[in-house]
């Protein structure tokens, strides 16, 4: 697998995770009858929370990935920020979907979304110098 392809999976999957999680704001929308914003719904709050976080942390890091794909890097530098990042959103959001309060999944989740745009802004760096 070259390093477009390894990108472009990691990418896709993230992609589906995003949508999914807008999915899950729509359905909750159409199902309690809230326009905008969360109606004063913990639920509904919790669904728009867990898309808004996806939606703050995915989108630099897939850049990264792509960067990274067009570069050098061998591609397990490239699994490796993208393996962390998909556990790491799936984690952090079935964490946050069933439960407000602190989890397991959230902390593992978020841990593994920090890691990885640790690891993919560094190798950037290191393939900038």
């Amino acid at each position: 697998m070259d390093n477009i392809n390894i990108a472009s999976l990691y990418i896709g999957l993230n992609i589906l995770i995003v949508l999914f999680l807008a999915i899950n704001v729509i359905r909750h929308r159409r199902g309690k009858g809230i326009g905008l914003g969360d109606g004063g719904d913990p639920e509904m709050l919790r669904a728009i929370r867990t898309h808004g976080n996806a939606t703050e942390y995915v989108p630099a890091a897939l850049i990264g990935l792509v960067l990274l794909s067009m570069s050098a890097q061998p591609g397990w530098v490239i699994h490796v920020g993208g393996a962390l990042l998909t556990i790491g959103r799936v984690l952090h959001a079935s964490g946050l979907i069933k439960s407000s309060g602190v989890s397991k999944g959230r902390l593992i989740g978020t841990s593994c979304t920090l890691v990885s745009l640790l690891w993919i802004g560094v190798f950037c760096l290191l393939n900038a110098i």
